[in-house]
């Protein structure tokens, strides 16, 4: 497939768009052990959630000339809205430079040297926006640190501020790397599994477990401490050397059974891998751009779809349209059914509460 930017006579707005929100969609179709995905949802939050929030973030990261903070908060606020928890903080970090290289229109110019130059003009602005989004979305584990504490006031510049915290955040340290594990490791393994037979899913599953397996995650890390999350990296990468072998990654039976097995044993012990989940996120919305995925339906006809047989839809700019249309009339109307079941429910409670009139007050 041919690189979809920066391409003349067409939107780029739109075209980032519809890759943020495929790469949200996708993310949540792959069968990704830990995390929520339409296989088996978990931690107390669901598919849908995530879709809103999806939803919710697309327009604001796609805007043209908009700061890298300023859209971080925007997106956190906007997901807070719509999801009521925080679902997407480190995918909302990742996409928002990621975005902002995307929508620069330098001919000639690949995606990672546009983001370089994004990041090298990150100011203090950006820091503070960001450490109010951070504040707002309450992630689990965060703590306190030694210098650029989000508690605080910023005084430097964003990329130094997550520069400080490379050593112990993946996420912060994309941005000290020029996103380094996104392009050179996560990149590559999805084009790698979709060149050996993968589809859009299964690749998704292969960058996911590839970075489990690779680093402990951080967000694991975080809340349950550094032993437990490197014994869950050893874990995935047992797991992800047991699955590389094959033709094509997870393409067999045997291999949606141990991935479930995994996502079950770590879910009942409350360990959420997001950090891997977020890395992901930023991968396929890379590939998304170079042209390697398609767009993809949303929601599949089949909610629980098989995970050995994902739907993939051809790629087209009018389908690409209808599907981020279709998207959004399915939020709108999910977000309508329930605030119509909140408003009876409360309309009822009233209603129950309310002491009759008297006999003299009827008609």
């Amino acid at each position: 497939m041919s690189a979809l930017l920066p391409s003349p006579g067409q939107d780029c707005r739109t075209l980032v768009e519809e890759a943020v929100f495929t790469a949200c969609r996708l993310e949540l179709m792959a069968l990704k052990p830990g995390n929520v995905h339409i296989h088996a949802e978990g931690h107390g939050m669901s598919v849908a959630q995530f879709l809103d929030s999806a939803a919710a973030i697309a327009p604001i990261l796609a805007t043209p000339g908009r700061p890298v903070g300023d859209a971080i908060l925007r997106a956190v606020g906007a997901t807070r809205e719509v999801a009521g928890c925080n679902t997407n903080l480190g995918i909302v970090l990742l996409l928002a430079p990621l975005a902002a290289a995307a929508l620069c229109r330098d001919k000639g110019e690949p995606l990672r040297l546009r983001l370089a130059r994004v990041l090298d003009g990150l100011d203090v602005a950006d820091a503070a926006d960001a450490f109010a989004a951070i504040r707002l979305a309450l992630p689990a584990g965060l703590g306190a640190a030694d210098q650029h504490d989000v508690a605080g006031t910023p005084r430097v510049d964003l990329r130094a501020a997550m520069a400080a915290a490379a050593d112990r955040d993946l996420i912060a340290r994309q941005y000290a790397t020029a996103f380094a594990d996104v392009f050179t490791f996560g990149v590559a393994r999805g084009r790698s599994a979709l060149r050996r037979g993968a589809g859009a899913a299964e690749a998704a599953s292969a960058i996911h477990l590839g970075f489990m397996a690779l680093h402990p995650d951080t967000h694991i890390a975080r809340k349950h401490g550094a032993a437990v999350a490197e014994r869950v990296r050893q874990q995935a990468f047992r797991l992800e050397r047991r699955l590389a072998v094959g033709p094509a990654f997870g393409g067999t039976p045997d291999a949606g059974r141990r991935l479930l097995a995994f996502d079950r044993a770590l879910k009942r012990r409350g360990l959420n891998p997001g950090t891997s989940a977020d890395l992901t996120v930023a991968c396929l919305f890379v590939l998304r751009l170079a042209g390697d995925l398609p767009a993809g339906p949303w929601p599949p006809d089949d909610f629980r779809r098989s995970y050995l047989k994902p739907t993939i839809a051809k790629p087209t700019d009018t389908g690409d349209a209808q599907c981020l249309r279709s998207t959004r009339l399915w939020s709108a109307k999910h977000w309508w059914a329930t605030a119509t079941r909140s408003l009876t429910s409360i309309s009822s409670s009233v209603r129950a509460a309310a002491p009759p009139r008297p006999p003299s007050a009827r008609p």
